[in-house]
């Protein structure tokens, strides 16, 4: 039913979670898992004191980063995984990455790095939920007790 699954992430800790839980679906599907970054092609930035191409250079090394380690948490698990990072609005990059390898199924964290509570859930998982052809499983949200 899934031979392979998307897992998207920004290294936040949902994503992290929705990586782990692909995984494990991947592994007993016995599917492959393929993990996509994507950096975010509208600037947070648009003044002279920021450095643009220390900006994309940071986010590239995160995004790398937190690719490394969800692969590796893949190998653990005998489950093969391809990984990818991409520039653009994320949602659209997701179900373009989905569409264009086939892809049976999103496993996407309910929240990422926003600095607002659930804004991801209001907007790139929405967007993905809504535009996906595929399943998407939402993983997380719930706020924690305090």
């Amino acid at each position: 039913m899934y031979d392979s699954i998307l897992v998207a992430t920004d290294g936040s800790e949902t994503a992290t979670v929705a990586a782990e839980h692909a995984i494990e679906l991947a592994r007993q599907v016995d599917g492959t898992v393929d993990v996509i970054a994507v950096l975010e092609s509208r600037t947070e930035y648009d003044n002279a004191i920021v450095d643009p191409a220390e900006v994309d250079r940071r986010r590239r090394e995160q995004a790398t980063a937190a690719l490394e380690d969800i692969s590796e948490s893949a190998a653990d698990a005998d489950v093969p995984v391809e990984t990818e990072i991409r520039t653009g609005v994320p949602s659209e990059e997701i179900v373009a990455y989905a569409d264009e390898q086939g892809i049976d199924a999103i496993v996407i964290g309910a929240r990422g790095r926003s600095s607002l509570r659930g804004a991801l859930l209001g907007s790139t998982v929405d967007r993905v939920v809504r535009t996906a052809a595929q399943p998407v499983l939402v993983v997380g949200g719930a706020e924690p007790s305090q």
